[in-house]
């Protein structure tokens, strides 16, 4: 039989079984590997583009959806290039390949050491109860599962240090940039237009779960290679959060009520399971902590961050961003705090914009215009592949400055950055429509809580896009409220350090679940009945 290889990835090389009927994108699913496919396979994103190197002739014809897309001779999108013999090897190289630069650093506080792991004499108690030999290491996790990134932070617990950091494409993006692509995965057979039956349900969510757990296994190998000494036996407790799709993908847990009416999950909880039972290669007695969730599209990366900020303890009234594919908003202070959601990031991370990628090599970060020259840097200081979303907000904000683009958003002609890279009025549409909805959040809980954003003491923006973007700049095009740059602080991923905080404080866990229980979840798009027409005035300057 013969064989498809993706030589890019280690794992791909050694080539995998060719199967007539197939799409390229399933082989890929099927053998683990990471590839953008922000629509879920429908043909219509263009970003899962791959060069056939080898094979041409084992695929179909060019569909429909590629036509559209003019694609250079060799190059077809995974999804819709299926094989229809198996007469010959198949190579294939993944088109947008690259290192992704994703927020590892966090802003760290002090907190007294008091996990809810711990030695004495020659045993290892979890919770008062003994869970194994001590082997002298006592190890944890603290996992921060975005829809378009995961990172942990393996910590040492008899001391708070922080041994190593992984961050990692997650590669559940090959179901969809975004949760509902997945949500729909699990549940909708969208040949037939019709809901799977349980069992079919449940057999995807376990993939799409196995998906990102092993690729937090297979970090954890990494980690091991490069100290040169086991780990994984030394962790006992994982502590994950993420939104409520990621959160309970993790566990396992349906996500069928996230993707209808009234978009709510079943359990807001949280969570404990043992590791072995979810397949996460630590200690096999080890436990895993999913901490609780908000409501709607809120979770547990929204409390970690409200803990991490320490909003919740201030007298004056702070507000947290979290700007992601999923965002989050968070309103209030000791006293009281509310929330929204809504989906935000996917524009600012590459996916619906003709020039768009994430954050990966050759992704141009920062943009300028001096006397009528544009000037900008690329991540890694490579050749420019396309813009990521600190690029495009400078960008917005720059036609804005020299009257390139008009405060309705128009502009004349496309813009080009470089010969390949440009910018159209179809992406300038893209990106005011993803930044109205969230602005258009932010608005709506200053105005329920009864403060103008003049009042606001704190503005903080957490997670890799909010720590990377020009403040200035966002405030030019509306991204964030208009107030003073010296209140806006970017406290890194602070879903990350709330996790660790939760890993390594019993207190600042009872606190997370305590902060979750306050937080009051307002959904604005059900709230106001000229929601559409508000967030249409926040597409403009």
């Amino acid at each position: 039989m013969s064989k498809i290889y993706f030589p890019q990835y280690k794992k791909g090389r050694k080539g995998f079984s060719l199967h007539k009927g197939l799409t390229i994108l399933d082989h890929i699913k099927e053998a683990g590997i990471e590839i953008n496919s922000e629509c879920g396979g429908k043909g219509t994103c263009g970003r899962c583009v791959v060069r056939i190197e080898k094979g041409k002739e084992n695929l179909g014809k060019l569909t429909e959806p590629e036509k559209k897309f003019l694609f250079p001779a060799g190059e077809r999108l995974a999804c819709q290039a299926r094989i229809i013999k198996d007469t010959a090897n198949v190579i294939v190289l993944i088109k947008e390949f690259g290192k992704y630069e994703i927020l590892k650093t966090v802003t760290e506080k002090k907190i007294p050491l008091s996990p809810y792991l711990r030695q004495k004499g020659e045993k290892v108690f979890y919770q008062g109860k003994i869970l194994d030999d001590y082997h002298g290491k006592i190890f944890g996790l603290a996992i921060d599962v975005g829809t378009t990134t995961v990172v942990f932070n393996l910590v040492n617990l008899e001391n708070g240090n922080i041994l190593a950091t992984i961050a990692k494409t997650n590669p559940q993006i090959s179901y969809g940039n975004d949760v509902i692509s997945r949500i729909e995965y699990t549940m909708v057979n969208k040949e037939k237009n019709e809901y799977f039956p349980r069992e079919e349900r449940e057999i995807r969510l376990k993939e799409v779960q196995e998906r990102v757990i092993n690729g937090i296994n297979e970090s954890l190998k990494e980690i091991e290679s490069r100290r040169g000494e086991t780990v994984c036996d030394y962790v006992y407790e994982a502590v994950v959060v993420g939104n409520p799709t990621m959160r309970n993908i993790f566990f396992g847990l349906d996500v069928t009520s996230l993707g209808i009416k009234p978009y709510e999950s079943t359990q807001k909880e949280p969570v404990i399971k043992g590791a072995k039972e979810i397949g996460l290669r630590i200690n096999p007695g080890g436990k895993v902590y999913g901490a609780p969730l908000i409501g709607g599209h809120a979770g547990a990366d929204a409390v970690a961050d409200v803990l991490a900020s320490g909003m919740d303890e201030n007298e004056g009234v702070s507000m947290t961003i979290d700007i992601g594919t999923n965002g989050e908003v968070i309103l209030g202070n000791s006293q009281r705090l509310i929330s929204a959601s809504c989906a935000a990031g996917g524009a600012y991370e590459g996916a619906t914009i003709s020039a768009g990628l994430g954050a990966i090599q050759g992704a141009i970060k920062d943009i300028m215009i001096r006397d009528g020259r544009v000037v900008y840097h690329t991540i890694g200081d490579t050749h420019p592949k396309g813009i990521c979303g600190s690029g495009l907000i400078d960008l917005l904000a720059e036609l804005l400055k020299h009257n390139i683009m008009s405060k309705n958003a128009k502009i004349t002609e496309d813009f080009y950055v470089t010969d390949g890279i440009k910018l159209t009025q179809s992406d300038i549409y893209q990106l005011i429509t993803a930044k109205a909805g969230l602005r258009t959040d932010q608005d709506l809980l200053l105005k329920y809580y009864g403060i103008e954003a003049k009042g606001l003491e704190r503005v903080y923006l957490s997670g890799g896009f909010g720590n990377f973007i020009n403040t200035t700049n966002a405030i030019k095009i509306g991204l964030i409220p208009e107030i003073e740059e010296i209140k806006v602080i970017k406290i890194g991923n602070g879903a990350l350090e709330g996790a660790r905080e939760m890993l390594i404080s019993q207190e600042s866990r009872k606190k997370a679940e305590e902060i979750a229980k306050r937080i009051e979840h307002i959904k604005p798009n059900e709230m106001e009945k000229d929601f559409a027409y508000l967030v249409a005035e926040n597409m403009y300057f």
